[in-house]
């Protein structure tokens, strides 16, 4: 075949494009100006215009340092997770040996157009679809197919793009190409394929109930501010303080600073995060779907059993005269595995001497071997399909009914005849698998005990899938090939075999309308638009980078203990942020509510906006630090139960906002505090019953059921210090006796111990997770 002339190649590569997959990048100034633009930002954004309208332009600095730490922060998080990726993405420049112009030329894969033909042999990636013209070879396809046993190739039949050639050598015809091959096709559903992010859900749904409980307040402080004579400034200030308290500032970066953390823990065992919000949604996973080949299963050939035919033949004699009738040298699995078995099981019987090889034919379906006994006769072995053998040697009932019984076992069985020419026997079969990996059954007991269903999704026959289902521990029914339930349960069905890319997609969607949050788990590129859509994808070790570039999870390591890791320090992550989540709603409320009542019961703001901010400041980095506290996983499935979690947070902030009260009216009407100095009363008692707060919180149980880690201590301790030492040296505020300030901080402590014993109570009829 001449091939195709470099100007014809040309023009069908300017009308086809490129034989690559096409790739969005998103320019620096877009993914900068996507973090400021954000409910959390779009609130500290208003707020720096008010200041520096009404001339406050320190606060405002102050307000605009928290805004660019936390896009700073969430940004580098973000680099590490995309050098990663682009670590994964990097991949040798294939090429390809091509006919152009008459003439055998190598030219990297991106060029090559429909139509080209190409040359195949050992070893070689097909680079793209093709259609076999001439010759024969054997394709192991596992990684694009989930066919855990290499097919042979003859003229008329298709190989895809990304297959290895394993044995013999073709010529073929370039059918299709980038997208529009079986490879593109499944980039193609990755690339439409989407869930979103429940960690992105949580964050919005508290940043739009705290903005309409602080609108309520506002408004609500704004009318009584003006009923009361209040000056237009006052009013602004307030408002200004308001809308600060009501900002989570830390939110985002807490849910970054936590999933970097957990991300950096893995890291070192083995699991690398492509997106650091995969580790949240680790925490809530209840199904795993995992791919069979090379997941569940060693992804290589080996022998399962052998089971001699003749008379006086031992397993490792049949296994010894196969070998005879193996390559000693190529990539054929089926040879390796026989050498390899037969290495193992010493024959007891002399081997004859070879006088001449035929390795296999695909027309005949069998190699055979050319050799002399020890009296110097001829004689023949052969191996290869049981069909091809029995023209060589007769089949008997008992034999046929063997073979009819090893079908039944999802192996592939090959016959062994050997004897002198014309007078050959059946001496032996010998099955083949892909053996289950010895971790599996393990690992599926472990995800059981953490509440994680298990199933088998696999683009393999159901005979081969269940076989090694029951091997691995999985019980259950195996749904029929091609009937991919829209809704379904994880109990329906154990095994999903005979599956295609678009049902591997459309059973993760399946599962997730049925309200069940869903990991897959898989290595080839037919995994990959399930991998995007789950909420966890995970891509093993030896996964395709189209695999790696669609899944959450990399699992760097052989095996997939991984997995168990991923997901309890997904939990663990999970219940920091849990904790987080519940101090940030009982201080935000609190610090409104407290806003109001001052206001009520001094006719002035206690509260000033540059206040607020140093509060923020200091709260913020001791909540920040709680990311890498100490947390025990649940021994179940996540999820935001965020009416328990309301339930939980309103009688405890009712409780603080008990004792803010109590403080304030003490040093009004008590201390005889001036506006001045009740303003540096209410910050400073915000600042420690924020403190007392953050430790009551982390612990379900009693406080001190664990000690907090020691960054978090010296945290509080730096931040008490410097509080207390700004108030009492009127430092950027009115001056408070340090006998007040003292007193204070005794008095918090004794709130602690008592909002403990309130929480303990509260969590028993609301547990949070």
């Amino acid at each position: 075949m001449a091939g195709l002339s470099s100007k014809e190649a040309a023009r069908r590569l300017a009308q086809a494009g490129p034989n690559a997959m096409a790739e969005k990048r998103e320019h620096a100034v877009i993914r900068l100006a996507r973090h400021f633009w954000a409910p959390v930002p779009w609130m500290l954004e208003a707020t720096i215009v008010l200041q520096v309208a009404t001339g406050k332009d320190i606060e405002a600095l102050m307000i605009g340092a928290l805004l660019i730490f936390n896009v700073a922060l969430s940004m580098f998080q973000e680099s590490r997770a995309d050098a990663a990726l682009e670590l994964l993405k990097q991949r040798l420049s294939l090429s390809a040996r091509v006919r152009r112009d008459g003439k055998w030329v190598e030219l990297p894969a991106a060029m090559l157009v429909p139509g080209d033909v190409v040359h195949l042999s050992l070893g070689v990636l097909v680079p793209g679809d093709v259609r076999i013209v001439e010759g024969s070879i054997l394709l192991d396809q596992s990684r694009l197919t989930g066919e855990s046993m290499p097919i042979e190739a003859a003229p008329g039949k298709t190989a895809y793009a990304g297959a290895l050639v394993r044995r013999g050598e073709a010529m073929a015809l370039i059918t299709g190409t980038g997208v529009s091959t079986y490879y593109g096709r499944a980039a193609e559903l990755v690339r439409v394929a989407h869930v979103e992010s429940t960690e992105i859900k949580v964050v919005l749904s508290l940043v739009r109930n705290l903005s309409i409980i602080n609108a309520v307040l506002v408004i609500g402080l704004v009318a009584y501010a003006g009923a009361i004579g209040m000056r237009t400034a006052q009013i602004i200030s307030l408002v200004l303080t308001a809308l600060l308290s009501a900002v989570p500032v830390a939110l985002p970066a807490t849910f970054t600073l936590g999933a970097a953390l957990g991300a950096r823990t893995i890291a070192l065992k083995g699991v690398l995060l492509t997106r650091l919000s995969a580790l949240h949604e680790a925490a809530m996973i209840d199904v795993l779907c995992v791919d069979k080949t090379g997941t569940l299963t060693e992804n290589k050939l080996a022998v399962a059993a052998v089971r001699p035919l003749a008379e006086g033949w031992t397993e490792g004699d049949v296994l010894a005269f196969a070998a005879l009738c193996s390559s000693a040298h190529g990539q054929d699995p089926v040879d390796e595995a026989i050498r390899t078995a037969a290495l193992a099981t010493p024959p007891q019987r002399s081997l004859p001497v070879v006088t001449g090889f035929t390795p296999f034919d695909p027309t005949t379906k069998r190699s055979e071997v050319a050799a002399r006994d020890h009296n110097q006769r001829e004689f023949r072995i052969s191996k290869g399909a049981p069909a091809a053998i029995a023209s060589l040697a007769p089949m008997t009932p008992e034999i046929a009914k063997e073979l009819e019984s090893q079908a039944g076992s999802g192996c592939r069985t090959l016959a062994v005849a050997a004897g002198p020419p014309g007078k050959m026997l059946f001496v032996g079969l010998i099955a083949l698998n892909d053996p289950p990996r010895a971790d599996s059954p393990a690992l599926l007991a472990e995800l059981r005990s953490l509440g994680v269903h298990p199933v088998m999704v696999t683009g393999d026959a159901a005979l081969t899938a269940s076989t090694v289902a029951r091997a691995i521990g999985l019980d259950g029914r195996v749904c029929p090939p091609g009937q991919v339930p829209e809704r379904v349960s994880p109990d329906d069905f154990a095994v999903y075999a005979g599956v295609f890319p678009e049902e591997k997609f459309r059973l993760v969607k399946a599962l997730q309308s049925g309200g069940h949050a869903v990991g897959m788990c898989g290595d080839g590129a037919n995994d990959a638009p399930a991998l995007r859509q789950a909420q966890m994808g995970i891509a093993v070790s030896t996964a395709t980078d189209v695999a790696k570039t669609a899944a959450g999870v990399v699992l760097t390591d052989p095996g997939l203990g991984g997995i168990v890791t991923a997901i309890k320090e997904g939990r663990t992550v999970f219940r920091r942020i849990l904790t987080y989540t519940l101090g940030l709603l009982i201080n935000k409320c609190v610090t409104l509510v407290v806003l109001g009542a001052g206001l009520v019961l001094t006719r002035h703001a206690v509260l000033t906006p540059m206040l607020q901010a140093m509060s923020m400041l200091t709260n913020d980095f001791v909540s920040m630090s709680r990311t890498a506290d100490r947390a025990t996983p649940s021994p179940r499935p996540n999820t935001w139960r965020m009416d328990n979690l309301a339930m939980a947070a309103i009688p405890l902030a009712l409780f603080k906002f008990l004792f803010c009260i109590g403080v304030l009216a003490a040093g009004w009407f008590w201390l005889g505090l001036n506006v001045g100095q009740m303003q540096t009363l209410t910050f400073v008692m915000l600042v420690f019953a924020a403190q007392a707060v953050i430790y009551v919180a982390r612990e379900r149980g009693r406080m001190w059921n664990s000690r907090p880690i020691l960054p978090m201590m010296l945290f509080s301790l730096a931040d008490i210090a410097i509080v207390s030492t700004f108030a009492v040296g009127g430092i950027l505020m009115r001056p408070l006796p340090s006998t007040v300030v003292i007193t204070l901080l005794l008095v918090t402590a004794g709130f602690a111990l008592a909002l403990d014993q309130v929480k303990v109570i509260v969590l028993a009829r609301h547990p949070i997770d």
